[in-house]
């Protein structure tokens, strides 16, 4: 597996500090953010998962920890849009250029807007897939909103 991916050079490129983590993926399971989470040893809410999302028809991107389900209302509210909606796989990997269960907010083929669930922000470091099957990066929270110019806001559903 190779630890250069687009994610790893744009936040090399962003000035970022980062570890880049690795772990066996299991493409028959449904998870990925929980398998992750168990496979690294980590707790599900310090492993964010990537979720590609459309927002009143425009491409967009949430990252909320793994083991929370995204409330379309409060992404549709955190874009400033009337309504959000989970975008279809094949789109995701046209748009992003990564292959599902590899997505990742870092570095995608088109820029999208994104944001970041605000619990995340209150851990020391976070893990966010690192645009590879079984790669994720460890890095500060607030780092990975700046360099995104990701919005941090309430995603999850209650």
């Amino acid at each position: 597996m190779s630890r250069s991916t687009r994610a790893t050079q744009f936040l090399t490129q962003a000035k970022i500090a980062y570890g880049v983590l690795s772990y066996d993926y299991d493409p028959g399971g449904e998870r990925v953010g929980l398998q992750a989470a168990e496979a690294l040893g980590e707790d599900p809410c310090r492993v964010l998962k990537t979720l590609m999302i459309e927002i009143d028809g425009r491409p967009a991107c949430a990252v909320i920890p793994s083991d929370r389900e995204l409330s379309m209302k409060k992404a549709a509210a955190a874009f400033g849009a009337k309504s959000a909606q989970m975008m279809k796989p094949a789109d995701a990997e046209r748009i992003t250029g990564y292959h599902v269960g590899g997505i990742s907010p870092f570095g995608q083929k088109k820029r999208v807007p994104v944001a970041i669930e605000q619990a995340a922000m209150a851990e020391a470091l976070v893990t966010i897939n690192g645009g590879q099957r079984g790669l994720q990066v460890r890095l500060a929270p607030g780092d990975a909103a700046k360099a995104l110019g990701a919005a941090v806001a309430a995603l999850v559903a209650d």
